[in-house]
């Protein structure tokens, strides 16, 4: 896999992956776009979520919805690493299991994220779901 990154002026860069997509990432605290930090807690989400989704696909669950919100904390030096990342899964769906949701919260986690497994080595990632079950 093989990616550039171009800069295209004042505090702003253009990143093209190796398939052709492009995207724009704002080093001045994401004025105009996302700053690269934001778009690594966008990854992580992006990441988890496709699990997520996939694994309660593969069980049968009748979702009709997820998403997930992204809360960060910085240390106070230079650089300013993550020191602690919190997901929240908000998973919407008809008769979906609580049971199935943690199990697949918790692979994605665990196993199969690929963004959350290179964070984990330094970075604190814990991780909560929401069901709302609609009839």
């Amino acid at each position: 896999m093989k990616a550039t990154v171009k800069w295209i002026g004042d505090e702003l860069f253009i990143g093209t992956s190796e398939s052709g997509h492009t995207i724009v990432l704002d080093a001045n605290a994401g004025a105009i776009a996302p700053s690269p930090l934001e778009s690594v807690l966008i990854s992580l989400g992006g990441c988890s979520s496709v699990d997520v989704v996939s694994i309660l696909e593969k069980a049968r669950q009748k979702i009709t919805g997820c998403s997930v919100e992204i809360s960060a904390t910085r240390v106070d030096s230079v650089p300013k690493l993550f020191s602690d990342i919190h997901l929240t899964f908000l998973i919407e769906g008809s008769d979906v299991n609580e049971k199935h949701v943690e199990r697949a919260v918790n692979l994605s986690a665990d196993k199969y994220c690929s963004v959350a497994l290179m964070l984990n080595k330094s970075v604190n990632i814990t991780h909560e779901y929401q069901i709302n079950n609609v009839t």
